[in-house]
């Protein structure tokens, strides 16, 4: 399938969602590949990511970019060649990608009862707005998930935490917004996030 979604949240960030229909086969035989890429697609045990990796390749050229313009750090950020910044995330049959001229974060997550088992491995203040009742706890627990991930992705420093120094103010999921915090030896930042959902799944992504 190709594209699956386009979103601009604001004029230098673009967000593009991709439904991962095709097979492994009809992914790669459109992409030049470079040889470390290559490798490490071939390398993959499972075919669901090499599915996933190849889709990110896909969505590089729906931004007019290809594989050989992304290359990652030593914590393994990815970066382009033109200094645009980046964030990349795939989950099952869905991929995304975020480019943006100020940095950003993106992630998606499968919608899944088990993600109230783990709980409190990243909420904390969170747990003072949700409620395990509400019908919509595990979608929310996923979107906070999701923005926890996007931050730690957009901050790219080991040691940091999900609970203890990433904070997310309440929401109402209609909303598809709100206002996240890194809070970190010291010093506070202050994030807009974004969310929204699709096919039991949920995508969050954060900018500055």
């Amino acid at each position: 399938m190709p594209l699956y979604k386009t979103i601009q949240p604001n004029s230098q960030t673009t967000v593009k969602i991709w439904k991962i229909t095709e097979s492994y086969d009809e992914l790669i035989k459109p992409l030049d590949l470079k040889p470390n890429s290559l490798e490490r697609v071939l390398g993959m045990k499972s075919e669901l990511h090499q599915r996933g990796f190849l889709s990110v390749r896909h969505l590089l050229r729906e931004f007019g970019y290809t594989d050989q313009d992304l290359y990652y750090d030593e914590n393994g950020k990815p970066h382009l060649k033109d200094d645009k910044y980046i964030s990349i995330t795939h989950s099952f049959t869905f991929s995304g990608v975020i480019i943006s001229s100020s940095e950003i974060g993106i992630d998606i997550e499968k919608q899944r009862d088990k993600i109230a088992i783990i709980a409190k491995k990243f909420v904390d203040y969170e747990f003072k707005y949700l409620s395990k009742t509400d019908e919509d706890y595990i979608k929310k627990l996923t979107v906070i998930w999701g923005i926890k991930e996007s931050l730690y992705k957009l901050f790219a420093t080991p040691g940091m935490l999900f609970r203890e120094h990433f904070l997310v103010i309440p929401f109402m999921l209609e909303d598809g917004e709100t206002i996240a915090w890194i809070d970190y030896k010291g010093k506070k930042y202050r994030y807009n996030t974004h969310f929204l959902e699709f096919e039991g799944f949920s995508c969050a992504f954060v900018t500055t």
